[in-house]
């Protein structure tokens, strides 16, 4: 890391002079300042086997290595830190300085990164694998916010302010990507600000930080409108002839979705033993939502049964154990683009489109209560339904011709 007048780095290594009774040798962490290097002693102690001598930390999977990975990374990012903040108040910067500074503290601080570390490895089996990508995104975008507002690559959590917060939500919404990807929109900024309340929260109940920054903070979506297939569109993707075998089996995996309201991943993880006996006498679809973890049974709807029985025998289903051969969800997009196209459908076309196209065409529109619809897509909140299953026109128009009719023939009665 350079500045204007300083250089400064920071690495760790095992002081193979002093080994312990018990084969351990002492971490210490070497700090260079303008060539100069400093001592700080870490207090803490490995095997010489578990210690990788070219990254400057320590190896293997053990539970007490991965501790240890974690407390020099917390130590590094506050050697990192103190540096940063003495040259903002333009002391001399040395390393016995940075030591003193240091050894004065008696503790270290938690930072920004060093709560986004421990809430991923806290919630990495807890989130679904999709939901944790998400979490990565916007760490990188933390960094990079940290770097090109701040000139620091961290931030000690007792710094963080409601400004903060306001600073990193102004950085995301005049971000430009330097790739192939769009801007972010209001909504994705909201994600991203959500996802590090979260990680706050987690802080705050840590103790990590006395104040929540969030506590005045007023996070806002834009209403968006949920797309699905009309009815004459499901029955033109249904009734159309693909020539090639790829597009084919990405359609009907799409329609079994539009039919069972699955989303891809608990799609592509659905196995035979998930196909059960109601007691009703009739096959059921009974499975866990992998993103949420929730309990969901749908009944298997005829469409939906014509396309199990006709991958039953698929070898490649077969070999992975699942009732279907799914693909990637990415592929899975990008050939449902090229679907679309060919069926005339100038909706963007996505799998989750499928899901709403359950909600809203298949079963809300024919009458199904929004209650047992709520149910078979694994919400736990009837809200997150209405999102999802717009009433659509006919369906308004349906009920209210019923109504006339009711009002009409009460009225008759009553002459």
């Amino acid at each position: 890391m350079k500045t204007i007048n300083n250089t400064f780095g920071v690495l760790f290594y095992l002081k193979v002079q002093k080994v312990s009774s018990q084969g351990k040798m002492p971490i210490c962490a070497r700090i260079t300042v303008n060539g100069k290097r400093t001592e700080i002693s870490v207090k803490r102690s490995v095997m010489a086997s578990e210690w990788d001598s070219k990254k400057g930390m320590p190896r293997g999977s053990r539970k007490e290595i991965a501790e240890l990975s974690m407390f020099l990374n917390q130590f590094k990012a506050k050697i990192i830190s103190t540096y940063q903040q003495m040259l903002l108040t333009d002391v001399v910067i040395d390393g016995p300085a940075i030591r003193e500074k240091m050894l004065g503290t008696g503790k270290l601080a938690p930072t920004m990164l060093v709560l986004i570390e421990h809430h991923n490895q806290q919630q990495m089996h807890k989130l679904a694998h999709g939901t944790m990508k998400n979490y990565y995104t916007t760490q990188r975008y933390i960094k990079k916010f940290l770097m090109e507002k701040y000139y620091r690559s961290d931030i000690v959590l007792s710094e963080l302010t409601y400004r903060f917060i306001l600073d990193f939500e102004s950085y995301l919404f005049n971000h430009v990507p330097k790739d192939h990807q769009k801007p972010l929109n209001n909504n994705g900024i909201m994600k991203h600000i959500e996802r590090l309340r979260k990680m706050i929260n987690m802080a705050v109940l840590l103790d990590w930080l006395p104040k929540d920054p969030f506590s005045s903070f007023k996070k806002h979506f834009d209403k968006v409108e949920r797309q699905c297939l009309t009815k004459r569109e499901l029955e033109g993707l249904e009734n159309k002839h693909f020539g090639i075998e790829r597009l084919r089996h990405v359609r009907d995996m799409f329609l079994f979705s539009c039919y069972t309201g699955l989303a891809y991943i608990d799609l592509a993880e659905l196995r035979p033993n998930n196909i059960i006996t109601g007691a009703d006498g009739e096959l059921w679809i009974s499975t866990n939502r992998i993103k949420t973890d929730i309990s969901v049974r749908v009944p298997i709807l005829p469409q939906a049964m014509k396309l199990i029985e006709k991958y039953r025998d698929d070898p490649r289903a077969q070999n992975n154990g699942t009732v279907f051969p799914v693909i990637s969800n990415q592929r899975m997009n990008g050939y449902l683009k090229e679907i679309a196209d060919i069926c005339g459908i100038t909706k963007i076309l996505t799998f989750h489109i499928a899901r709403h196209t359950f909600a809203t065409t298949v079963t809300l529109s024919n009458g199904v209560p929004i209650e047992s619809v709520s149910k078979m897509l694994g919400h736990t909140n009837i809200r997150t339904t209405q999102i999802y299953a717009k009433v659509i026109e006919h369906k308004l128009s349906e009920d209210m011709r019923n109504l006339k009719q009711r009002i009409s023939s009460s009225s008759l009665q009553d002459n």
